[in-house]
């Protein structure tokens, strides 16, 4: 459970503060994943097209 304690009435920037904590610890992206259920083979290949892509960002980088 995320805790973030309001200082000085200041709820504005407890709430930026909650929201960057929750982030952090990956909630959000694990409901994405979970929202839905994907085959294994479509897992794989969209794996597969992220590493390219990562691969390619990486050589273009490199040049």
């Amino acid at each position: 459970m995320t805790k973030v304690e309001v200082r000085n009435g200041n709820v504005d920037g407890a709430l930026k503060r909650f929201k960057i904590k929750v982030a952090k610890s990956g909630v959000p992206s694990e409901l994405k994943k979970h929202k839905e259920y994907k085959k294994p083979g479509v897992k794989r290949r969209e794996a597969k097209k992220e590493m390219i892509k990562n691969s390619r960002k990486r050589n273009k980088k490199n040049r």
